[in-house]
């Protein structure tokens, strides 16, 4: 997270913005996941976000491999089922990075904000006329 002393220095910088998630693939992963805390199999994963299995296969390996998710295989009526699953810790990344996403929605939207204001002060003022 930020200090005061990096926001104000640098308040569009967003160092808390996770690398490992914010890529759109692994944003996906574990979106569903989050919304699916029993777990997911892999194939409803691929279909939930729309990857290949080898693309999801290697979005999986990155996310278990820092922790975030778990992957289990399991015998299911002879077939093997990989069940992926968020960890605690990788809730709470989750968590932390959506704050920091809603700061960037704050952000835009006041300078949006400013913007507007700006405009319609300027087409109201008597000297623009």
């Amino acid at each position: 997270m930020k200090t005061k002393n990096s926001k104000s220095a640098a308040p569009f910088a967003y160092e808390g913005l996770d690398r490992v998630i914010h890529e759109r693939a692994r944003l996906s992963v574990l979106t569903s996941l989050i919304t699916h805390p029993a777990g997911l199999s892999f194939v409803e994963l691929k279909k939930l976000c729309a990857l290949t299995d080898g693309n999801l296969a290697r979005h999986l390996q990155v996310l278990e491999g820092d922790g975030m998710i778990r992957a289990t295989k399991e015998e299911d009526a002879g077939r093997a089922q990989t069940t992926v699953r968020v960890t605690a810790s990788g809730r709470k990344r989750y968590l932390e990075y959506l704050t920091i996403l809603e700061q960037i929605v704050r952000d835009a939207a006041s300078v949006a904000h400013e913007h507007d204001e700006s405009q319609l002060l300027r087409k109201l003022s008597p000297l623009s006329t």
